[in-house]
């Protein structure tokens, strides 16, 4: 487990969460935020986030819909201790379960949710080189192959609940590869940094049952201008306010 000196405490939501991270390891920034405000979700409804780290996109969505029942798993038991206590310093009800999502145990196999979050590894396995930190590493480099993470988010919503993820945009093939006949009404929203420069990144979601036609919505473009020019974040409008604000992202 992680001592005290090897934690920082963050802000998430213009201070509103309080978050323990590893000084070290892995460590939360903006698309677990983006992840939250892109999910559906309604008060009373229940949300499962598969490799859940120290909790921030559940506590993000918790925070701006309040009354959800949410639970998490997290393979690394470190991070998954984090995730409990940053739960009680928040004042989050956060069912934590330490397990390898394609190992899941048998009192989780038999929940159904209405939601199902994840923010999977973006790095395969042979991709750039590996980090100093274990923990680090496991957290942005793929083990379990990312068809696995589908699966096992669809097999445990609900019917008519919802799959949302973000990964980078060169996986969107492997995204769509792995979505079978169970899910559908897919919406892509792409994330760009900056007008005129493509497309990095996506937030995905998609519908158990769903019927619908697939919608690639216009991109969210996260920074003001063409190119940094001043000291700051530069975040548009839109991005302060779900970063802030825990304001909802529009598909």
């Amino acid at each position: 487990m992680f001592g005290e000196a090897d934690l920082t405490l963050d802000g998430f939501l213009g201070g509103r969460l309080r978050i323990l991270q590893p000084r070290h390891g892995y460590r939360a920034a903006t698309d677990p935020v983006l992840l939250a405000a892109a999910v559906p979700a309604r008060t009373g409804q229940s949300v499962l986030e598969l490799g859940c780290g120290v909790g921030v996109a559940s506590f993000c969505l918790g925070a701006r819909v309040p009354g959800l029942a949410l639970s998490g798993v997290e393979v690394q038991a470190d991070y998954a201790d984090l995730a409990r206590r940053n739960a009680v310093a928040n004042g989050m009800a956060f069912s934590v379960f330490d397990a390898d999502l394609a190992a899941l145990p048998s009192e989780l196999k038999q929940q159904r949710f209405d939601h199902v979050i994840l923010n999977p590894p973006y790095l395969l396995p042979h991709d750039g080189t590996s980090a100093d930190n274990g923990g680090r590493e496991q957290a942005l480099r793929e083990a379990t192959p990312l068809a696995v993470w589908l699966d096992v988010a669809t097999s445990r919503l609900l019917p008519g609940g919802y799959l949302s993820l973000i990964q980078l945009s060169q996986r969107l093939a492997d995204i769509l590869a792995g979505l079978d006949r169970r899910m559908g009404s897919i919406e892509i929203k792409p994330l760009t940094s900056r007008i005129g420069r493509s497309s990095d990144r996506l937030i995905l979601r998609a519908r158990k049952g769903g019927r619908a036609a697939l919608k690639l919505h216009a991109p969210l473009i996260l920074h003001e201008g063409s190119a940094h020019r001043r000291d700051g974040d530069s975040y548009n409008a839109e991005l302060q306010g779900i970063l802030r604000q825990s304001a909802a992202l529009r598909f």
